[in-house]
């Protein structure tokens, strides 16, 4: 399979707590927390039991991050995966995070990339 992401994926065991965002900027989905798989600076993935988004959904994120600190997000889904037991993995791309951020991130995986 082709590799498409532009930015190494890491591993990581984070806190996200989501919230839906529709066109009308009107929230669907109270903050529900995931697990998230893996994340880099221009994305993340997160897999969730019973829940089904669509492609192009927008949400508003916290992720707690290693250090505790929390970054505030928008993401949107382009990739949905059914898995078994009716776990949905969605694959999703920052459309709204801070360069400081997305520096937070990058250096935690040059450290990791280290060891």
């Amino acid at each position: 399979m082709e590799e498409k992401r532009k930015n190494k994926r890491l591993d990581i065991d984070v806190k996200v707590e989501i919230e839906r965002i529709d066109e009308a900027n009107i929230t669907t989905v109270k903050y529900m927390e995931v697990e998230v798989t893996n994340i880099s600076k221009t994305g993340l993935a997160f897999r969730v039991p019973d829940v089904e988004f669509e492609v192009g959904a927008c949400f508003d994120a916290r992720i707690q991050i290693w250090t505790k600190e929390t970054i505030d997000t928008i993401f949107k889904v382009v990739r949905v995966n059914k898995l078994e037991n009716d776990v949905y993995e969605y694959g999703c791309i920052f459309v709204g995070m801070t360069d400081t951020d997305a520096l937070k991130i990058e250096i935690y995986q040059l450290f990791n990339d280290v060891e």
